[in-house]
């Protein structure tokens, strides 16, 4: 069983392709580094999906989270890097990836990336719950 920090996104097939529907992740144990000064940044990651023909495998997405344990990275970077991974795994129909990072120097970040394929024609409202809209 492999435990340790690793870059590859695992996925699977949609079971469900034909249909629009949301996949949510919370992530409360985000870690990175501040790139400056060395110290540890903690985040929330939120991560919304809606699926086209994958899935991202949990592990995975586990053990690809806790590689940032050890990189010195901006917030506006960092989430912008998991987006654009999870992209190139997916190419989900839509995604936002939510950086919530806790207070440093007195100072609460909150950093939204949002992907969305030009082809896809679906409704956010009719998916999205109120709160992640």
């Amino acid at each position: 069983m492999n435990l340790q920090p690793s870059k590859s996104l695992e996925t699977f097939d949609n079971p469900q392709p034909d249909r629009d529907y949301l996949i949510a992740f919370d992530c409360p144990e985000f870690t990175c580094l501040c790139p400056r000064t060395g110290q540890p940044d903690f985040a929330t990651l939120r991560i919304r999906y809606i699926p086209d023909q994958r899935c991202v495998e949990l592990k995975s997405l586990k053990l690809y989270l806790w590689s940032f344990r050890n990189e010195g990275t901006f917030h506006e970077a960092v989430t912008g890097k998991v987006l654009s991974d999870l992209v190139t795994a997916l190419d989900p129909r839509w995604m936002r990836v939510t950086g919530d990072f806790y207070v440093r120097g007195g100072i609460h970040t909150v950093v939204t990336v949002t992907h969305r394929q030009p082809r896809w024609q679906g409704s956010l409202e009719e998916i999205l719950p109120q709160g992640d809209r």
